[in-house]
């Protein structure tokens, strides 16, 4: 009888709904095999085709008996996973981004799973390297090896013709899984994989009467004789060793090594290694917290007796890192998994170097500077509970967590949380907040000057709030002088960018061996080139933008495109050779500075500087231990970094931060001021900070000398309540795009139009935004402006409806609607 049960269920007729890594609306539903309703599991990958010819990697959201009712649905062609890989709570995550953030659920799929999870029939595979393989391939796998041997790119078509099925996913799988191809993505990042030296005895003299004989013939030898010693020590623990070990362990030296390999004694191999840590070592907890840190955390654990989300908004070098390894190391103790999110790859280097002394390898870091394997390795490694500990940007919340127990999301009112482009166009912080509530996990809201949101909801009891008013080890907060640059000008002690108080302040600094951070929130050379004669200006022929020279590459930029084309010399317009340079930017401070000092090293960090994956990384170790002098960045060196040695912070012009149109403009400058003046004076010594401004009586300047920033919330929350902006109100800007700029203004004329019929004066444009050209697509963009009193959701399915009715008119098909909810 039982049999006959197990018959029945494997002949069953089941359905899956699938998620596709495409940007559609619905969800697919496919048919199971009978003899593949074992194997299909939710979360796990199977092998669909969609289209005529198109076959993907599909994920199972969920299996029923239900058939879709408008069409036939089509049988899935293989299931690619042993187990699920991704979990529950990742999909509830999933269904709450889409309906959140108006996206479509394939968009929040490719943005949360690494590309090498991701297999398509155009995905292109390459063999690794020609090593000699160890593993035990089966026959197909054998023959794709040869094939990739020869010819060395293969599609997933071409695999499926040479192979003579359809069902090659699972083949690559495995091929993937023991490290011997890689997606073709890798390619452009020029991959390799990381090999390291093991030695090995050779196979003669594991036999112990000739090992025997070995010890009498080293006898003479006592180098070779050692080297042979300690690697038998070492085989008794340790079946793999590598080559530095041995020499390290043994003292025995290159020459005498290499007489062991020459007489065939040693044999050394080359293997690839996980580029990622493990995590065998020891905490190492040896610190004391602070009395006031103390209180803080007391505080905190407190808070989370009654509340899941809590706000530390502790002032600039207080010792959050601190408080939040405490709170991480309960976490661990209690068996759970804990996730701590920076807001920008820069950070990563300094937090895990300083988080790793006191918890080992525990540790995985996860963000967009590593290369595809890299991300499916510990994409793994947190599935399989190795990862106690993550450290990552914001796409680190996708990452599949099985036992979640603390969320801390540092600097939690930067604006890099908040994902532009590609959709989902997600506030990594909300989402956390949202995931922690999912695995039933606390989170910690840490930053010196938090969002406005974030207080908001602090002060109405929405979160708890934590305060701590004091530095680390009763260090002072910097000392701050406002110059102005006008006074300055007139009195002629300006030299280039210079007051002459920043340029004697340096000066000082440098003689005293400290070190010095200038702040300037452009990048390239000169914000644009104007002739002059005519006021011709170059501009990009893809945006509505001017081109930013910059010097290091000659040529003239496109921030927003990355259009690039050669500097002019002449005037174009009316031949002019008058060309002047207009603005600065961090190039031009570089120079500049590098004329005044010339003994100076002198160090650039911003987006052109890091572009490697290892330029970020040499540019902050190299400022931490000393062999750089002058720091000069864009606001990535406002962001949380902490060096011991910096006495003198320099902003260069302070202005460009008031006068941005944006309603958030006052709050994200003081932010951003205080937290780069919060670089200074770290340790024992009280810092220097000098802000340039021609506006110098500025009251955000005040606020940020005289340390105010309940003073500046409770000033931007009158503003706000005035103009009904948030927090007391949800924002949804809609951005339509066409190249065609009369069609754009009658779709938008039209959309608002409709829009505004249901929605009344919450509806705000259409308007351009301040640039109104991105790569040859012209944008108008409508504003909703909902009161919170309103329901959103609400809102949202007006929104929907409107967009769905919009584009079955037959002229607007082809214009692009784009979604940004929770806009900064």
């Amino acid at each position: 009888m039982d049999g006959g049960l197990l018959e029945f269920k494997e002949r069953e007729t089941l359905f899956v709904e699938v998620v596709l890594p495409l940007s559609l609306s619905k969800n697919y539903m496919y048919r199971i095999p009978f003899e593949l309703n074992e194997q299909v599991a939710v979360g796990k990958r199977v092998v669909v085709q969609f289209g005529k010819n198109k076959i993907y990697t599909a994920l199972v959201k969920s299996i029923s008996h239900a058939a879709p009712e408008h069409y036939q649905a089509k049988y899935i062609i293989d299931v690619v996973d042993e187990h699920p890989i991704i979990t529950a709570q990742q999909l509830q995550l999933w269904d709450w981004m889409t309906n959140y953030y108006m996206c479509n659920e394939g968009d929040v799929m490719s943005a949360a799973l690494p590309t090498g999870l991701k297999l398509a029939s155009e995905t292109i595979i390459v063999r690794k390297d020609d090593e000699p393989i160890e593993e035990v391939l089966s026959d197909k796998e054998q023959i794709l090896i040869t094939a990739l041997n020869k010819q060395q790119r293969l599609t997933i078509d071409d695999i499926s013709a040479l192979l003579g099925q359809k069902t090659v996913y699972p083949i690559i799988n495995s091929l993937l899984e023991k490290d011997l191809i890689y997606i073709a993505e890798e390619v452009v990042e020029k991959y390799k994989p990381l090999l390291k030296s093991f030695v090995s005895l050779s196979p003669f003299y594991q036999e112990e009467e000739n090992l025997k004989a070995l010890f009498d013939i080293l006898e003479r030898a006592p180098k070779q004789l050692n080297a042979l010693l300690t690697y038998i020590k070492l085989y008794r623990t340790q079946n793999m060793i590598p080559k530095h070990q041995l020499l390290e362990e043994s003292d025995c030296g290159q020459a005498a090594f290499k007489t062991l390999m020459d007489k065939g004694i040693f044999t050394v191999l080359k293997r690839p290694v996980s580029r990622l840590k493990e995590n065998d070592d020891d905490f190492i907890l040896n610190f004391e917290l602070s009395e006031a840190q103390n209180t803080a955390l007391r505080g905190i654990e407190t808070e989370f007796e009654q509340k899941d989300v809590v706000l530390l908004h502790g002032v600039t070098a207080s010792g959050k890192t601190q408080i939040y390894i405490k709170l991480i190391e309960k976490a661990i103790a209690d068996g759970g998994q804990v996730l701590f999110l920076l807001p920008e790859i820069a950070l990563t280097t300094q937090i895990v170097q300083r988080i790793q002394r006191y918890f080992g390898d525990a540790i995985g870091v996860y963000h967009s500077k590593f290369n595809n394997n890299e991300r499916v390795e510990i994409w793994n490694k947190v599935l399989n509970g190795k990862y106690r500990v993550v450290l990552g940007a914001r796409s680190a919340v996708f990452l599949p967590f099985k036992d979640l127990k603390l969320i801390v999301v540092d600097e939690e009112h930067e604006s890099s949380y908040k994902q532009q482009e590609p959709s989902p166009r997600y506030q990594a912080r909300d989402v956390a907040v949202l995931l922690g509530h999912l695995h039933q996990a606390k989170v910690v809201l840490g930053s010196a000057t938090p969002s406005i949101e974030s207080y908001f909801n602090a002060l109405n009891h929405k979160y708890g709030l934590v305060v701590i008013n004091e530095r680390f080890g009763g260090v002072e907060l910097p000392l701050h002088e406002v110059v102005s640059i006008s006074e300055e000008t007139k009195k002629k002690k300006m030299v280039s960018y210079f007051s002459g108080k920043l340029i004697d302040a340096i000066t000082l600094v440098i003689e005293q061996k400290e070190q010095v951070i200038l702040f300037q929130n452009r990048r390239g050379y000169a914000t644009i080139l104007i002739c002059a004669t005519c006021g011709y200006a170059p501009k990009c022929v893809n945006c509505d933008v001017s081109l930013t020279y910059h010097k290091t590459s000659g040529k003239l930029h496109c921030h927003y495109c990355g259009y690039h084309q050669s500097s002019i010399n002449v005037c174009p317009a009316c031949g002019s050779v008058h060309i002047e340079q207009k603005g600065f930017g961090t190039e031009r401070v570089e120079e500049e500075l590098s004329l005044i000092f010339p003994e100076a090293k002198i160090a650039r960090l911003d987006v052109d500087s890091t572009r490697t994956k290892n330029g970020l990384t040499q540019i902050i170790s190299d400022f931490q231990e000393k062999k750089t002098d002058i720091l000069i960045g864009t606001q990535m060196v406002a962001k949380g970094l902490d060096f011991d040695n910096v006495t003198l912070i320099g902003v260069i012009n302070a202005d460009t931060l008031f006068n941005y149109p944006d309603f958030r403009a006052f709050e994200r400058s003081y932010q951003l001021l205080a937290q780069v003046a919060g670089r200074a004076g770290r340790r024992e010594k009280q810092g220097n900070v000098i802000i340039q401004a021609y506006d110098d009586s500025h009251r955000i300047i005040k606020q940020v000398i005289e340390n105010k920033y309940v003073e500046m919330y409770n000033d931007e929350l009158v503003e706000r309540k005035l103009f009904n902006y948030p927090p007391f109100s949800r924002l949804i800007f809609i951005n339509i795009k066409h190249k065609d700029q009369d069609l754009l203004n009658v779709a938008a004329q039209r959309f608002a139009s409709t829009l505004r019929g249901a929605l009344g004066k919450r509806v705000l444009g259409p308007e351009q935004p301040l640039v109104s050209r991105v790569r040859n697509y012209y944008i108008k963009q409508v504003i909703i402006k909902s009161d919170k009193d309103t329901s959103i959701q609400k809102v949202k399915s007006i929104l929907r409806d409107t967009i769905l009715q919009f584009q079955t008119e037959k002229d607007f098909r082809a214009v692009n609607i784009q979604i940004d909810v929770d806009p900064y």
